[in-house]
């Protein structure tokens, strides 16, 4: 029997929040909607110039809100990633095992600056963020807990370490690993700009297929060169043995490598899509690694996410994951 559910692989983030406008965003000559990658000093100066509402910070990047929402769902997961011994490595690893999750970071923390990432909230909810990688962009194979990743029931690898050379070839590790332990592999594409960028390195970390991709719509066109999501969908099936691409309000069209499947959402008023996508797959897998079907998962993943967007940060509190739970499942 696995000892988890799911052992993720990403970057470590300490995920700051501000409400800003969208002048903020053209004055500064940020892309808006997008992640970029910038350096220290560029976010320093971005942060200088703020003058937003700023929430309070919390452990982040996109596959530990992932591993978080499993774990907040009733699940068990493993989260490897990289931080320094500064405040911030010291405050994300306490966040991140207070969580509930497992982590190689409990265990050594080395000399330099854990990463950062600036998310800026604009009134239509959409989130632009600014990340300085910091020591997460050497995350590599010596993060990895080999016996844990055999001992789970599912692999989840974050598309953002296709930007870093020794991530990426982790993660590569990692899926090679997992499969050669019957262990499932699944991958998110992260971010539309990241996959247009860094086609090549997605189509190496796929390698010979993936179990399970995570995609938004315009990730899934940006990947398969497709304008018409219905080609983009049939394309994604040489790839994957099963997808779920998320459609923003309208719900989610998911592959389950038989049929296709649409789950439609409740209307919300949405204030902040930030780490949307990241619980959307965090319930989805928790829902699979018990049992559930597609349809199922795809049923709890969208309430969750329409819950999340209807309030600031990037992911929900405990109480209310399990209330949204017992509300889809009884």
């Amino acid at each position: 029997m696995a000892q988890y559910d799911v052992y993720g692989v990403g970057n470590a983030l300490v995920d700051m929040e501000f409400e800003v406008t969208p002048d903020f965003l053209k004055e500064m000559k940020v892309q808006k909607g997008l992640m970029t990658l910038v350096d220290e000093a560029r976010q320093a100066e971005l942060i200088n110039n703020l003058h937003g509402v700023q929430h309070k910070r919390s452990c982040g990047g996109s596959a530990a809100n992932t591993l978080i929402a499993v774990a907040q769902m009733g699940g068990k997961g493993f989260y490897s990633c990289k931080v320094a011994g500064d405040e911030t490595g010291d405050f994300y690893t306490k966040d991140l095992l207070a969580s509930g999750l497992d982590s190689n970071i409990k265990d050594s923390a080395p000399d330099g600056i854990t990463g950062r990432c600036m998310v800026m909230i604009t009134p239509d909810a959409d989130r632009t963020m600014n990340t300085y990688l910091g020591i997460t962009e050497t995350f590599s194979e010596a993060e990895l807990n080999t016996e844990a990743i055999k001992n789970s029931k599912y692999l989840y690898m974050e598309g953002y370490l296709v930007t870093s050379p020794t991530g990426k070839a982790a993660a590569i590790k990692a899926r090679d690993l997992a499969k050669s332990a019957g262990v499932k592999v699944a991958l998110t594409f992260s971010d539309p700009g990241i996959v247009g960028f860094f086609k090549d390195g997605f189509t190496e970390m796929i390698g010979e297929g993936v179990d399970l991709i995570f995609c938004n719509e315009d990730e899934a066109r940006s990947f398969t060169g497709k304008e018409n999501l219905g080609e983009a969908f049939e394309a994604l099936k040489k790839v994957a043995k099963s997808f779920a691409i998320t459609t923003g309000a309208a719900g989610a069209i998911l592959w389950d490598g038989n049929k296709e499947i649409q789950v439609v959402t409740a209307p919300v008023d949405a204030i902040d899509t930030n780490g949307a996508g990241d619980l959307f797959a965090g319930s989805f897998l928790y829902a699979l690694t018990q049992g559930k079907t597609f349809g199922e998962a795809g049923k709890l993943a969208c309430a969750a996410s329409g819950k999340l967007v209807q309030q600031f940060g990037p992911r929900l509190k405990k109480e209310q994951a399990q209330e949204i739970k017992k509300r889809i499942f009884g």
